[in-house]
């Protein structure tokens, strides 16, 4: 866990092409990736609700980020189009997906959780 540029504890790691692999493909347990464009304006939108997300699913998935601008090739292996793009990660295959802006918590939550079949309370 580190702190943004605003002081806000950031919940969501960002990954590099380099880290990746270690966290995604061979990580344990449910992970979502979400690719983003720090320039997006659809991608600041859903920050804070991932933010959201991320704190309550604490210790049962863990979610990370990638800078598609930073590392085009990671957005170019899993042929993300939209922004931004989260993609569900079971044991190192992708098992889900969803792309655009989602504007609740409680569909962020849906889109993160569901292909885990994990059971949170909505915030």
């Amino acid at each position: 866990m580190t702190h943004s540029a605003a002081g806000l504890i950031d919940r969501i790691t960002t990954l590099s092409g380099d880290t990746f692999n270690a966290a995604v493909i061979e990580g344990a347990g449910p992970i979502a990736m979400e690719f983003t464009s720090y320039g997006c304006g659809y991608c600041r939108a859903v920050e804070p609700l991932l933010q959201q997300v991320a704190e309550t699913i604490e210790g049962n998935e863990q979610i990370f980020r990638v800078n598609i601008d930073a590392d085009p090739e990671l957005s170019e292996a899993f042929e993300v189009q939209g922004m931004p793009t989260i993609i569900m990660f079971l044991e190192g295959r992708a098992v889900g997906r969803v792309e655009g802006r989602d504007s609740t918590v409680s569909n962020v939550m849906a889109v993160v959780t569901q292909p885990f079949n994990i059971t949170t309370e909505s915030p």
